[in-house]
């Protein structure tokens, strides 16, 4: 019996299941057929952040951030190139603090950025300050 993990859609919040040995072959949507990992990290809403953090098979990081936060946007491309190197072992996404503060009170947020990696809903590890693409990497990996 092969093993697989479900995969929400990026584009469509649709739960895909996806064979593990499919998960290098940048497996698409069964409803849009848009990729279910593209190499950038999705943006979540209240609506998306509770669907794709208890709904995707893989560990999920995300980073919560703000529009004016000097930090936030030192490390966002950091942040982008990190996804690429991590998909599709690891999702990376983005929640904007301003946009969704009730998200952000729930994980008790005090500064940003704050990466926050979450396996099965979960929150497993919890990182505050902006980190270069390589901390990042090395982060995730140490707590995925």
């Amino acid at each position: 019996m092969e093993e697989s993990l479900h995969i929400v859609c990026g584009h469509c919040a649709t739960i895909n299941r996806v064979p593990v040995e499919r998960l290098e072959q940048r497996p698409k949507c069964a409803r849009c057929h848009q990729p279910l990992f593209t190499g950038h990290p999705l943006a979540l809403d209240a609506a998306s952040f509770d669907r794709h953090l208890q709904n995707t098979g893989v560990p999920v990081v995300v980073d919560f951030w703000a529009p004016w936060c000097g930090p936030c946007q030192q490390m966002a491309p950091h942040y982008e190139a990190a996804a690429s190197e991590l998909e599709p072992r690891v999702r990376l996404a983005k929640l904007d603090t301003e946009s969704v503060p009730d998200v952000a009170r729930r994980f008790g947020i005090r500064g940003i950025p704050t990466l926050i990696l979450f396996k099965s809903g979960q929150e497993v590890a919890r990182q505050s300050g902006a980190l270069g693409k390589t901390d990042i990497v090395r982060w995730v990996r140490q707590h995925a």
